[in-house]
């Protein structure tokens, strides 16, 4: 049986699989995103969704959707649907469907009577093209299939509505049109791998609405233009390849594309292999650069998001060349910024106070994954010129007091991941001396000098050593509580008691300022407070301001953000300190934290894990449907707990 089957039971029913999301990419910014249903539920759904770079710096859905209709004896049953005012959906060919499996590609099986047909979609690695196959399995009579395709040409950000601006002019290619609706846009090339009729019978469907908009206090209808419709027969045991791309292809080539394509993919059979599929997604190669989005649908890539989420998303799955194509972009950009150039990558937030010494800890990953040696051979300059940079307090919002702590403003501005806002102002203004910035710059100082003691430096190993045991002191005397917690932040006589997760980094890590005792303590109280089945809570419950449900409008939304939201990325370093402390004999706990993601991988988007989750039950998945931190922290727990299973 596959991993990831669901029946004729739960497809028809719409509260069910309306909730489920796929997602597929191309690598390098494109995707298609919809629900197993194929019924887009928000604006940036669609089948062929790319980066229009000319035009801005968003993505833009140009196909929509695609309806099949099967037609047999003049009697027209249409697989589509689309949802209209009034909770009103049509044309409801969702109560044809009879199984929707994605363990390799998405495959879709119909009964219309006497007719089975199948739909499989890949969308193309580095090109922005998808493949469509329909094959009738079986049917006792002729067959015709018709396509209706649903176009927008917009942005994600925005919504189509019928307009006389809007191009109703096409050209015929081969087995296919070529079409444009505004000025700017690539032309839309959708094309069959067989000799087709199309029937020009251009047309707005008004007022189809997208729910989870509506849900999140946006608007949420559009009116989407349909030229007309493919028409092709198609026998018993044919395959039929339609192709939706910007660029005119090879029709007689299409089978044997989609053939590769299907072969190239690593099938979704397992926990792992889920996330090592959604991995992949992540990675985003525009010319020689090589970045990681933060998330789908609406994330770039994030400096932060990107070094938090490197190892687990390469190293984990045993893909260094990867990470170090990946480096090769970012320290590009990390040595733009610390000698203030313009950056030739787009990298965002490169200048959050934070991002530096990620990127230290996302180097001793690879240390970890490969040798030292072959790190400071590859890395050495690099951690050397971070470490510097920081001790000359050069960075603009990062200062080294004489205390051994970095102090970092953050009352105007958001300066660590907890960076939500409204109106421009910070909702957790976190600011003075941040509990995980200082742990992040202890561990930093000691991989450095141990890195540079065993690289013959002892002059600047000793120098850095003396500069964490400054730093180590001051941590302890200004961080810990009389309760054996870590304060979140302090600055002056203000001092945050709130129970939040970012102490536990200071238990995960390497090298900690705390002793064992200390770092039990920390952990004993986070499990208490924090622990959930699908991350850590952001905000205690008995701390003030608790708002675990992330619902409601954007402004209540960013509200409830950081103040009680369950986050899985935080559980990886959760676990991580678990095992620090209890090493083999935390193993089983550890594998009965696991059970809650895996039970995600069938649940919001397929093989995947949503940005964030309800702080208390049910713990409902929020926010964007797929996210790069929190696949790639799962994966690097996985990754340590196969060391611990040897």
């Amino acid at each position: 049986m596959s991993y990831l089957r669901f029946d004729k039971t739960l497809m028809i029913n719409l509260e069910e699989s309306l909730l489920r999301e796929i997602l597929r990419t191309n690598k390098s910014g494109a995707y298609h995103c919809t629900t197993i249903v194929d019924c887009n539920t928000r604006k940036y759904h669609g089948l062929l969704v790319i980066p229009v770079p000319h035009l801005d710096d968003e993505n833009h859905v140009l196909l929509s959707s695609l309806d099949e209709t099967v037609v047999q004896h003049g009697a027209e049953f249409n697989l589509g649907l689309h949802k209209y005012q009034g909770n009103h959906f049509s044309p409801n060919g969702h109560k044809y469907i009879r199984e929707f499996d994605c363990e390799r590609v998405p495959v879709t099986t119909y009964r219309v009577g006497g007719v089975i047909l199948t739909k499989e979609k890949v969308f193309v690695h580095y090109e922005n093209r998808i493949l469509i196959r329909y094959t009738l399995v079986d049917a006792h009579s002729s067959t015709k299939l018709r396509l209706r395709p649903f176009l927008a040409f917009r942005s994600v950000r925005q919504y189509t509505h019928q307009n006389d601006l809007a191009s109703r002019e096409y050209q015929e290619v081969e087995n296919g049109i070529k079409t444009c609706m505004y000025p700017g846009y690539p032309e839309l090339y959708m094309q069959l791998n067989k000799k087709n009729e199309f029937h020009f019978v251009p047309d707005w469907y008004k007022g189809i609405e997208y729910p989870k908009e509506q849900e999140r206090g946006y608007d949420f209808n559009e009116d989407l233009y349909v030229p007309g419709y493919f028409e092709v027969d198609i026998r018993k045991g044919e395959s039929v390849v339609f192709s939706a791309g910007i660029s005119e292809t090879s029709t007689h080539q299409l089978k044997r594309t989609f053939e590769f394509e299907v072969t190239d993919r690593t099938p979704r059979d397992s926990f792992y292999h889920c996330l090592k599929n959604s991995a992949h997604q992540f990675h985003n190669k525009q010319g020689d650069c090589h970045y990681i989005l933060a998330g789908y649908p609406w994330f770039k890539c994030r400096a932060r998001d990107l070094f938090v989420s490197l190892p687990g998303l390469t190293l984990a799955v045993d893909e260094r060349e990867e990470f170090e194509d990946v480096m090769e972009t970012a320290q590009s950009a990390i040595r733009d910024y610390m000698n203030d150039r313009p950056m030739n990558c787009k990298i965002e937030e490169m200048d959050d106070p934070d991002v530096l010494l990620w990127a230290v800890w996302t180097m001793q990953q690879y240390a970890k994954d490969t040798t030292r040696e072959q790190c400071r051979t590859k890395y050495g300059e690099l951690l050397q010129e971070i470490i510097d940079f920081i001790r000359q307090r050069k960075h603009n919002n990062l200062f080294l007091h004489d205390n051994g702590l970095l102090y970092t403003n953050g009352v105007d501005k958001a300066v660590t991941w907890m960076n939500s806002t409204i109106d421009g102002r910070p909702v957790t203004a976190r600011t003075g001396y941040i509990v995980e910035v200082n742990a992040l710059w202890y561990n930093a100082l000691r991989f450095v000098a141990d890195m540079s003691r065993e690289g013959g430096d002892v002059v600047l190993a000793d120098s850095l050593d003396a500069q964490a045991q400054i730093t180590a002191t001051s941590f302890v005397d200004v961080f810990r509580n009389e309760y054996g917690y870590l304060l979140d932040y302090v600055d002056g006589n203000m001092m945050d008691w709130s129970v939040r997760p970012n102490m536990i980094f200071t238990v995960a890590f390497d090298y900690s300022p705390l002793d064992r005792v200390q770092k039990k303590q920390v952990l004993d109280i986070v499990t208490k407070e924090l622990l959930t089945p699908k991350g850590l809570r952001s905000l205690s419950p008995k701390s003030g301001g608790y708002n675990p449900n992330y619902v409601g409008t954007q402004i209540e939304r960013d509200r409830a953000y950081h103040q009680g939201t369950a986050w899985p990325w935080l559980m990886g370093f959760y676990m991580e300190a678990y095992l620090r402390i209890y090493k083999m004999s935390g193993i089983s706990f550890v594998e009965r934290q696991l059970i809650g993601f895996e039970d995600e991988m069938t649940s919001h988007c397929i093989g995947s894990l949503p940005e964030l989750f309800d702080g208390n039950p049910p713990f409902k998945g929020r926010g964007a449907v797929s996210f790069a931190m929190n696949v790639a922290e799962i994966l690097r727990i996985l990754k340590l707990l196969s060391k611990y299973n040897l």
